[in-house]
């Protein structure tokens, strides 16, 4: 009966588990179909007045190639590499001079090189020893350690014109190492949630309402501020950091507790941490040759980002400068550099993004749905049009792979339209202002912070898409309500 039973109860567990494969292979299809059709929709559509033939050919790739990333058929690198091949291969990329273009961006290679630097961080032990130190003043939560993070992005926000080199140059190590050394590493699901991927997304959504307050925070807002002063509207830096202080200071103490409500880490309270935190320094002991060199080299590297613009060095040339430093050291060697698959993956997709999202601009796609937009609301009271503008340029966001590039594209197109609508232009431009800032963390492609720590792996992609669209609506709701009663108090609604 035994010898029967037994292998009777295995086959009835294997037919359970069989269609298993054939179902995770079903689901695949679904995906590459839902993908194709998406793309081709697009792709045969009329082309509008105005937009060059190629526009909905282009419209149709990037889009398609953009849900590949949110359904994952393929890893994301995969992804982006097919879609580039059929931009090149339909011809509406020239590989010679519009495909390959993203991989020349001085920005997506400074988030490569924002890898690095975190990697001698972690290899020298310096990540380790500021960890600890975090953690022995302000980790006896989880929460506490956000708010630790996001005060110091706070700091450095007004003096460092990069957000990318902010976030993925200063806090993103310590984060990393606090994770680290809490035992969460994106090995598997029970460690990443453990700490570093509520950290890590948390970071994100705090720079970018960083970036938000401060014409210097972030690189495209000086451009909307030239943009805003050939329409007739002046914005000095004082102007603007008056008119986001407090909706920034609120969102700042809003967000890292929001974000422990929509996603939370499994490691919530650490009492103990502080002590042992305290006893693991004392147990390092002196700092080593490698801790010195590392922590002389990101203090170079922070003074060539505060004062770059002064010293006319841009991010991107200050950080490989300093790989360079710690490469001659031998900090890091390029054995390290070259096992770092995240930076290259990150390399890959977000270049192959950046140069479809400029050609859509090129092609005229993007100036298409602006106008577009702004020819629907023309009728409309100026107040629920500029809700309508002010959220449209929010979430068409999802189309792009950078801050600037939308700035670029759009924010003139915006303003003029909240402009003739009624709204007061004053108010009108440093609220679509804001929300240049706000949108660089809705997806994993949507700038270069988000770029640096979702190559860390702590974050899926559809964990990303519906955790980054809720605290965005925080933020809307933040800027949208408290801050324009803020404008209004001051006197900057005009």
């Amino acid at each position: 009966m035994a010898s029967t039973t037994q292998p009777a109860k295995t086959a009835e567990t294997a037919q359970k588990t069989a269609p298993a494969p054939s179902k995770q292979r079903n689901m695949v299809i679904a995906k590459v179909v839902a993908i194709l059709a998406v793309t081709l929709i697009l792709y045969f559509m009329p082309v509008p007045e105005g937009v060059d033939p190629r526009g909905m050919h282009m419209a149709g790739i990037f889009a398609g190639t953009i849900l590949g990333l949110i359904l994952q058929p393929l890893p994301t690198a995969s992804v982006a590499l097919i879609g580039l091949a059929a931009a090149m291969m339909t011809g509406t990329m020239a590989a010679k001079n519009e495909a390959l273009t993203g991989f020349g961006s001085s920005t997506i290679w400074l988030i490569v090189a924002a890898f690095f630097i975190a990697d001698g961080f972690l290899l020298t032990g310096l990540g380790r020893r500021v960890a600890l130190i975090f953690v022995s003043k302000l980790g006896k939560s989880s929460l506490g350690l956000a708010y630790g993070m996001a005060l110091t992005d706070f700091v450095l926000s007004p003096a460092t014109p990069s957000n990318t080199a902010r976030a993925g140059g200063v806090v993103y190590p310590i984060v990393k190492s606090l994770a680290v050394v809490n035992n969460s590493e994106p090995t598997t699901d029970e460690s990443r949630k453990r700490l570093g991927a509520y950290l890590s997304l948390t970071a994100v959504q705090v720079n970018t309402i960083t970036a938000a307050m401060f014409v210097t925070a972030m690189a495209g807002n000086p451009l909307a501020v030239g943009f805003a002063e050939k329409q007739g509207v002046h914005i000095t830096w004082g102007t603007w950091a008056l008119g986001a202080i407090v909706p920034g200071l609120i969102a700042l103490v809003v967000m890292p507790w929001v974000m422990m409500k929509l996603y939370p880490p499994t490691l919530r309270e650490t009492p103990d941490a502080p002590a042992q935190a305290r006893q693991q320094l004392k147990e390092s002991g002196p700092m080593s040759r490698g801790e010195w060199i590392m922590l002389v080299t990101f203090v170079l590297l922070l003074a060539l980002w505060i004062l770059g613009s002064t010293l006319k060095i841009d991010a991107t040339s200050a950080a490989f400068f300093g790989i360079a430093l710690l490469l001659v050291t031998k900090v890091l060697t390029w054995s390290d550099i070259a096992k770092n698959s995240g930076a290259w993956s990150t390399l890959i997709f977000f270049s192959v993004l950046v140069a479809m999202a400029e050609h859509l601009n090129t092609l005229g796609v993007i100036g298409w749905i602006g106008t577009s937009v702004s020819n629907l609301v023309g009728g409309l009271p100026w107040a629920v049009a500029f809700v309508i503008l002010f959220l449209v340029y929010f979430y068409v966001h999802y189309l792009f792979a950078s801050n600037t590039a939308q700035i670029v594209a759009m924010y003139a197109v915006f303003l003029s339209a909240a402009i003739a609508t009624g709204a007061p232009p004053l108010f009108a431009a440093l609220m679509l202002g804001f929300a240049g800032n706000l949108i660089g963390g809705l997806t994993h492609y949507a700038s270069g912070p988000a770029g640096v720590v979702f190559g860390s792996g702590y974050v899926p992609t559809s964990e990303w898409f519906k955790t980054s669209f809720l605290a965005s609506l925080v933020n809307v709701l933040i800027f949208g309500v408290i801050g324009t009663g803020w404008l209004m108090l001051i006197g900057l609604w005009r």
